[in-house]
């Protein structure tokens, strides 16, 4: 589904964020993407959603090459994957049950599909309840889980969930996490980035660690790491 082959970033000539990076993420895979603040994290994000290109390299998802396609097709592509962020991005003068319905209204999805598809997503997300709650009027927990709704609403093939419990307590990231492994039960493709090892521990999905912008390992559930670069 998601394919990195040789692909190095770099901004400037000191700043190096991404190194030769090769990576296969298949249809269906929950993987998490770990590492320190620098790590490369970011910039792996930026490359899948066509907002940046590469110095080297290529990013196919599917059978398209990303960063050769331009205008209507990059707005297509970003259609594919729905975003969840840390900050939540939601807009603080509509309720939650607005907050999902404008995702649609934005790519021209009808009044029917809405009627029918808002209160699904949220009672997906267990906020069938807050359907008229604003955000001010909602947890932290709440508001992520607000934000994974709107996040699905489309039916993305991949969601990119970015540090999404980083603001989060305990309870609330449990919350979370249990959400986007149903998402994932249901056939859509998850990329976690995280810094929380207990989050990834308990998850017990890949993780892909990344340091000083190369991967050092990719290990599977299960399955003993694969070391790809040790950093002296």
């Amino acid at each position: 589904m998601i394919y990195f082959t040789n692909v190095t970033k770099h901004y400037t000539e000191k700043d190096r964020s991404l190194t030769n990076i090769t990576l296969t993420i298949n249809q269906g895979e929950f993987a998490s993407i770990v590492g320190h603040s620098g790590a490369g994290k970011t910039t792996l994000i930026r490359l899948l959603l066509a907002e940046t290109k590469p110095t080297t390299g290529t990013v196919f998802f599917d059978d398209q090459d990303i960063h050769k396609l331009s205008g209507s097709a990059v707005t297509k592509h970003r259609r594919r994957i729905g975003v969840v962020f840390q900050g939540f991005g939601l807009l603080p003068n509509k309720t939650a049950y607005e907050n999902v319905a404008f995702a649609m209204e934005m790519i021209g999805r009808s009044d029917e599909d809405i009627i029918t598809d808002v209160p699904y997503a949220l009672e997906l997300v267990g906020l069938s309840h807050k359907a008229y709650d604003f955000p001010h009027e909602m947890s932290g927990g709440e508001k992520q889980r607000l934000a994974i709704a709107r996040a699905i609403i489309n039916q993305p093939e991949l969601i990119i969930a970015d540090e999404p419990t980083g603001n989060l307590d305990p309870v609330a990231t449990a919350e979370v996490i249990t959400i986007l492994k149903k998402i994932n039960d249901l056939g859509t493709t998850i990329i976690l980035t995280t810094h929380n090892k207990q989050v990834v521990d308990n998850l017990g999905k890949r993780v892909v660690t990344l340091e000083g912008g190369r991967i050092t390992s990719d290990e599977q559930a299960g399955v003993y790491p694969t070391y790809v670069h040790k950093i002296s």
